[in-house]
């Protein structure tokens, strides 16, 4: 994530889903990025759990392959290509699927999709048990016009198998200029592969869409954490319910891959009043503790989150917080499971790491890592539903607040 930081010197957290990858291809978000923030916290130096590794790596192994390299291969050698190749290899000896390299092109793109404005299909993605999957489509996106759906498997991209890609290499690949096409072959459980052809086209997204309905009850959708006009557009539809004397709100995060931990936080506080929203912990060391603010709007109206598994890292973090703290029921299936947190780094030589840092846990002390979060009211999405535009666990969520 190549970061742009509006404030020298503060590193940019974020919390992930999917390495908040906001592939959609959007993208290349390699990892939900939960939630990134600005402020004077830092993570402890000196993490406990390396003191038994070297200060520095002896790298004359990796001199010898390149001399074999440059002795041997059939072919033109790109020494900066290489240098970021050993990079990546690197860093993704962790087996940290969220802890990522990026060249500064990369980071630049990661952070511009993060904002919602790309050319892709918009789709998040990210990978599982060797398998790429879809998290989630982004709303009027081609993705979601075309049919793709949270869970589904990405066999191959354009006849080519995808089984040993990164997400990064999987972007890449789907990524294009605006009007061109790209072919998916997709699995879905207990069916046979289907092959999708999608237009690519730019999009811009706006993070927050909001509505009062006939029956007074305020909507808002947030469809992903940026830093640039989330804030201040949940704040405007929170304030607008408040006016118009709603009975109740339903916030809407499904599909809704993270972002930056700072919005999440203020998100939350719409209805937390000095509450605490999400914990960090390094093994067994509490780094941080974050609380909302004392002014919530929202505070004491009746609320719905809706959640599915495409809602990970800062969407989690909202609807943990807002649940454990009985300000909210949950409705929905149970969310993707992202419960560790993102710190972008620069790297001297160019380059930057979005690295893992600490997981995180709800106000009751939950690490929601590989299990996700449980809704209160279960209610499912079928094909048949998607196929009809029919919403049943929106349908739910209005219900219980009538």
């Amino acid at each position: 994530m190549a970061v742009n930081e509006t404030l020298p010197g503060k590193p940019k957290r974020v919390v992930g889903l999917k390495s908040a990858v906001l592939v959609s291809i959007v993208v290349a978000l390699v990892a939900f990025i939960g939630g990134t923030r600005f402020n004077d916290w830092q993570i402890q130096l000196g993490n406990s759990q390396n003191k038994g590794a070297p200060a520095q790596l002896n790298f004359a192994s990796l001199q010898d392959v390149y001399d074999k390299l440059r002795q041997r291969y059939d072919g033109q050698l790109d020494a900066n290509k290489l240098i970021d190749g050993a990079k990546k290899g690197l860093v993704e000896a962790t087996g940290d699927p969220y802890t990522v390299y990026f060249t500064d092109a990369e980071a630049k793109q990661f952070l511009g999709d993060l904002e919602g404005k790309f050319t892709g299909i918009g789709a998040e993605l990210d990978k599982r048990n060797n398998q790429l999957i879809v998290v989630s489509t982004l709303d009027d996106s081609p993705a979601r016009k075309a049919g793709l759906q949270a869970n589904d498997a990405i066999v191959k991209v354009n006849d080519e198998y995808t089984t040993t890609w990164t997400v990064e290499q999987a972007v890449s690949k789907i990524r294009g200029d605006k009007g061109t096409t790209v072919k998916l072959m997709i699995a879905r459980t207990d069916q046979q592969p289907q092959q999708f052809s999608i237009v690519r086209d730019e999009i811009v997204n706006p993070s927050v869409k909001s509505e009062i309905t006939g029956d007074n009850v305020g909507y808002m959708r947030i469809s992903r954490f940026a830093e640039n006009d989330t804030t201040s557009l949940s704040t405007k539809a929170a304030q607008d319910f408040k006016d118009k004397a709603v009975k109740g709100v339903v916030l809407d995060l499904r599909g809704n891959g993270g972002g930056y931990l700072t919005a999440a936080q203020e998100i939350a506080s719409l209805w937390l009043k000095d509450k605490v929203v999400v914990q960090e912990k390094r093994g067994d060391v509490v780094q941080d503790t974050l609380r909302s603010s004392n002014g919530p709007i929202l505070d004491g109206i009746p609320t719905v989150v809706l959640v599915d598994g495409g809602s990970a890292s800062a969407s989690e973090i909202v609807a943990g917080a807002l649940h454990d703290n009985n300000a909210a029921k949950l409705v929905g299936v149970k969310t993707f499971g992202k419960g560790s947190v993102q710190q972008i780094e620069k790297i001297p030589s160019g380059g930057e790491v979005k690295v893992t840092v600490a997981k995180w846990y709800t106000p009751n002390g939950k690490n929601i890592s590989k299990e996700g979060i449980s809704p209160d009211t279960e209610v499912k999405l079928s094909d048949d539903d998607l196929k009809n535009n029919r919403d049943p666990q929106k349908d739910r969520a209005f219900e219980l607040l009538k």
